[in-house]
């Protein structure tokens, strides 16, 4: 069974962005900066959990991309404006991998484990076993499982999924109650 005790500053954080760090579209993708907004305790978590882990890093499918709904530069863009303003606010991303193939069985989408092991080749001390996936859909969850990562669930848009579930190891109301649990565990 995981737990947070667990954690040292020798795992790597693998987080998911729409949900997670960021509102949602219905239905929808985020589609250029103006529509990208953060949660408002995204920064302060991010600012928590650089000072636990050895590396953050965000992986995310990206259909729109793939659907002709929003240019590669759009989503730099997008991205570049993310990373600035988490930087300010005391954190830091390590790197960020996208998928914006429309296959759904592509081996980089989730649940599919692809993101992860592109990490593990440009970073070759991540170990996998002493990550985190986190993230709010079961998909998330699936990658972590694929990737034999551990899962914690955040209940940000869909509070309906039951816990205990068989792929999520802990469950979270939003990214901040993560950050905040851990630094006290940590600090003890």
């Amino acid at each position: 069974m995981f737990s947070l005790e667990q954690i040292d500053t020798s795992y790597t954080l693998f987080i998911d962005r729409d949900g997670v760090l960021n509102h949602e579209k219905h239905e929808d993708y985020i589609l250029n900066w103006s529509e990208f907004q953060f949660y408002d305790t995204t920064i302060e978590a991010l600012a928590i959990l650089r000072q636990i882990f050895k590396r953050i890093i965000i992986v995310t499918n990206q259909k729109g991309v793939g659907k002709g709904l929003m240019s590669l530069d759009d989503l730099d863009s997008i991205h570049k404006n993310m990373i600035a303003s988490i930087e300010k606010g005391g954190g830091k991303i390590d790197q960020i991998f996208c998928c914006t193939d429309l296959d759904n069985d592509s081996y980089n989408r989730k649940p599919n484990p692809g993101m992860a092991f592109q990490a593990t080749q440009m970073y070759p001390d991540i170990i996998l076993s002493k990550s985190i996936m986190i993230g709010n859909r079961i998909s998330d969850m699936g990658f972590g499982r694929n990737a034999g990562i551990h899962t914690v669930f955040l209940s940000t848009t869909h509070p309906e999924i039951e816990f205990p579930h068989p792929m999520i190891d802990l469950r979270f109301e939003n990214l901040l109650d993560f950050a905040l649990q851990l630094k006290s565990i940590t600090k003890s």
